[in-house]
């Protein structure tokens, strides 16, 4: 069951999840509005590696904004800090960024529960775009469970900026 807007900010101030910081002008019918950060992740390798650290540089989003394009993957965070020991956030883009053709999270939009930190953004614009740091592009939705909770104790744990992959992590215990 998904919680509405007004039961997001209910639940924020009893402390039962994290958005931090928290604006009531994010808060819509079913979700909150999530702002890019500051900087973004570009991969500096062609071929990308499922079993190595994959090479990176860092870019900070100038006042002009930054101009996505198609040929890449990029990787920005959210402003906010966010998570639950109660609920399951699931991140997805805002219908308002997807109509301009990009993709805000690829594929992985489940936030395990347990998991706080700022959201690592995965990127990928269909034509070139240009964005802002502080554009609301994304949004979370928070979810009830059902069952015994298991809270993430991750790789990903306590994200600050975007993170790139640490896949290669998991290559190496299953080889060990």
């Amino acid at each position: 069951m998904i919680l509405t807007g007004p039961q997001i900010a209910c639940e924020h101030a009893l402390g039962r999840l994290v958005l931090d910081p928290f604006d009531e002008e994010q808060v819509q019918p079913n979700s909150y509005n999530l702002a890019l950060g500051p900087t973004l992740i570009r991969y500096t390798d062609t071929v990308l590696d499922t079993r190595r650290e994959n090479a990176f540089e860092t870019i900070t989003i100038p006042g002009e904004g930054f101009v996505l394009t198609p040929d890449r993957i990029y990787l920005g965070a959210s402003v906010e800090v966010l998570g639950s020991n109660h609920f399951v956030p699931i991140i997805r883009s805002r219908s308002g960024a997807a109509r301009l053709g990009m993709f805000v999270h690829v594929t992985a939009d489940l936030i395990d529960i347990g998991s706080t930190g700022q959201t690592t953004f995965q990127f990928h614009a269909v034509q070139p775009v240009r964005v802002h740091a502080g554009d609301r592009l994304a949004q979370v939705t928070f979810w009830r469970t059902r069952g015994k909770i298991v809270l993430y104790d991750g790789k990903y744990q306590g994200s600050k900026g975007p993170q790139p992959s640490r896949i290669h992590r998991d290559a190496l215990k299953a080889t060990a």
